[in-house]
């Protein structure tokens, strides 16, 4: 029985000065309606942690953070005592490596940006997977169910939603998507659909996995 759920949602924003940073074109609809759902169907507990966002549900745990840092640091605070976790949030995959104090000033034609790798907390999550039902997603642009079946395998997962991102389905920050559901037994596509459909079948498949 699931009776406690942790999602993640949104970006991330990794600072470079006082006025820029990087991120990406998440805008938490997607994360947003998962909530939404999971207070339709019963769930006990929801911790809600989001990057910025203009969508974050009412009447659940909601935690506000900005970096990939921050994420990770609350999605491991309540991770052990949670049924199912669903990462559907944007992380940086890169921080700059310098934070500068001051705005950097346009001096010259180029300039370049030392960047590192923030850590993989999905991947964190899946080796310290005991009860919990593991749920990520992934956005590709080329060979998609090859480079999900990886992430799928090597991050411990019990579902992947997979988004291809092309010109046709931008999924990022519009109101329609279209996701592959990944499991340890094959590959579901799915139609076109408002995001708050897809978080509905997607629940339809969290609980067909519970069952099993």
């Amino acid at each position: 029985m699931i009776e406690s759920v942790l999602i993640t949602s949104g970006p991330t924003i990794e600072p470079i000065d006082p006025v820029r940073f990087l991120s990406n074109h998440s805008s938490g609809k997607t994360g947003y309606y998962i909530a939404e759902v999971a207070k339709k169907r019963g769930i006990q507990k929801i911790i809600y942690i989001t990057g910025p966002s203009n969508y974050v549900p009412e009447n659940v745990d909601v935690i506000k953070v900005k970096t990939a840092l921050e994420m990770r640091e609350q999605v491991l605070k309540y991770y052990k005592g949670i049924d199912l976790v669903i990462m559907a949030a944007a992380v940086s995959d890169y921080t700059s490596a310098k934070i500068y104090p001051e705005k950097i000033k346009k001096s010259k034609d180029s300039m370049t940006l030392n960047l590192i790798k923030n850590p993989d907390i999905l991947y964190e999550l899946g080796e310290r997977k005991k009860k919990q039902i593991l749920v990520g997603f992934a956005a590709e642009t080329e060979n998609i169910f090859e480079n999900g079946q990886n992430k799928f395998k090597k991050k411990n997962l019990d579902l992947l939603v997979l988004n291809e991102i092309s010109e046709s389905n931008r999924a990022f920050d519009v109101n329609e998507n279209q996701v592959y559901f990944l499991n340890g037994k094959g590959i579901k596509a799915n139609k076109t659909m408002d995001k708050s459909e897809i978080a509905e079948i997607l629940w339809d498949e969290i609980f067909s996995i519970r069952k099993k």
